[in-house]
């Protein structure tokens, strides 16, 4: 009977241990998608929506490191045509090309 007994409270902290287990790796896995994997896909999106709003007239920095002014957009071909330097050589390159846009839109404030 003592045997019994010592063997109901070793199995019932055994199940005790293996809930702890389960929280610990859960509590992983949530901060591993809170500090990684969540501002990753926030600055994918951010990226993305900048690449889709730039329009003509808008100074663009390639992910080559090439400057130029966007004069043309080509939306079947997902392509810009970018004017660059004094002697005006036109470039074209896919929107996924372009590193940042340097020029500052005015938002419209349609809250009046």
């Amino acid at each position: 009977m003592e045997n019994f007994i010592t063997l109901a409270q070793d199995s019932a902290a055994g199940g005790g241990n293996m809930w702890t287990i389960l929280i610990f790796y859960a509590v992983i896995i949530v901060g591993f998608y809170l500090l990684l994997i969540r501002p990753s896909s926030k600055k994918k999106k951010k990226e993305e929506a900048m690449r889709k709003n730039a329009q003509i007239g808008d100074e663009i920095t390639t992910i080559g490191g090439i400057s130029g002014r966007i004069i043309s957009v080509k939306e079947e071909t997902d392509t810009v045509v970018i004017e660059t330097g004094t002697d005006r050589a036109k470039i074209r390159v896919k929107r996924w090309a372009i590193g940042s846009v340097d020029t500052v839109h005015e938002e419209l404030d349609t809250k009046k």
